[in-house]
């Protein structure tokens, strides 16, 4: 039940993915995303260099027997990360999915291609899933202005900008930004998707190594208490409504620039503040699908509830005379 291009090409047993979160992308929540039938991930820029990447990735495989992907985010930072070497490591420990994001894979398509994983791009514009496919990825993640993180310039929501893309590509598309439950499986899979891409969901659980009062805090909130931050160094971020976030709006309203933002959105701060669960420090990333959110489980029991609900919507539907295989 629900098979598609995803389960079979990445041989998973669900079509759900586990998004690439900054700092909390590790091992074991990629294990447990893969044990429970989706497939998890590992955020490879998180890890200073190349051999750390190879450690975190022979972790994942001491826990996990099932396929896992990582993601190599390609946005400029202000150390130059050697993707060449994090590829290579990648194929050398036999990782079977690679996700690209960020910028464009194509100064590494010929590295990327020398192996044997399947190859992913996430993206937020419908022209870069097009250049994406033209430079040969074998299908994209498409992301909507609910999404979490960097949804792109556009506005645009995933309702119609998936469609779009799944009009316009040949590839598989893969549906991101406001998925969090069996429903919205169900819809992605409706509006012509092969499967769903999750962060916000996947924060939330027993297995992510973010704070518990972070957690609490995402557990509060409803859908109205994201908001969007670096719209003017045209990086737009949906984050978490705190004191921080709004400190940043504020700068960018003042006409401030991105050496006056930097020490406000520092990658390095927020990983304190998830680990301290200083909250107020920290530029928490999240859709707004955190106000379908309400529970932390671990995530075989948020898999599990996933396809159970999918499962009731598709048996609901079928009675109103449809029919969802």
């Amino acid at each position: 039940m629900f098979q598609t291009w995803l389960t079979r090409t990445l041989g998973i047993k669900y079509p759900i993915i586990q998004g690439a979160m900054q700092w909390l992308a590790r091992a074991e929540l990629a294990a447990a995303v893969s044990n429970a039938g989706g497939l998890g991930i590992i955020t490879a820029s998180i890890f200073p260099s190349a051999e750390e990447f190879r450690g975190e990735i022979r972790k994942a495989k001491s826990l996990t027997s099932s396929p896992f992907g990582v993601n190599l985010s390609l946005m400029p930072t202000r150390r130059p990360i050697p993707w060449e070497e994090y590829i290579t490591a990648a194929f050398e420990e036999g990782v079977s999915v690679i996700e690209t994001s960020g910028r464009s894979p194509e100064p590494y398509m010929a590295l990327l291609r020398s192996g044997r994983a399947t190859l992913l791009h996430k993206v937020a514009r419908l022209r870069d899933a097009l250049t994406a496919e033209r430079l040969g990825v074998d299908a994209v993640v498409v992301i909507g202005y609910e999404a979490a993180g960097h949804p792109g310039m556009e506005d645009v929501t995933s309702l119609v900008r998936v469609p779009r893309a799944v009009d316009q590509l040949k590839i598989p598309v893969i549906a991101g930004g406001g998925f969090a439950d069996g429903r919205g499986l169900v819809a992605a899979l409706a509006l012509g998707a092969v499967g769903v891409c999750m962060g916000t969901r996947f924060m939330v659980s027993r297995e992510c190594p973010l704070h518990p009062k972070i957690k609490e805090l995402l557990l509060r909130a409803v859908e109205t208490d994201t908001m969007l931050i670096e719209r003017s160094i045209k990086n737009t971020a949906r984050v978490l409504r705190n004191s921080l976030a709004e400190k940043v709006l504020a700068v960018e309203e003042q006409g401030g620039k991105l050496e006056d933002l930097l020490p406000l959105i520092d990658g390095q701060r927020t990983r304190r503040g998830f680990e301290s669960g200083d909250a107020g420090d920290a530029i928490i990333h999240c859709g707004e699908v955190v106000g379908l959110i309400d529970d932390a489980p671990p995530v075989a029991e948020i898999i599990a509830g996933i396809m159970r609900q999918a499962e009731a919507v598709r048996e609901k539907l079928n009675r109103m005379g449809g029919s969802i295989t």
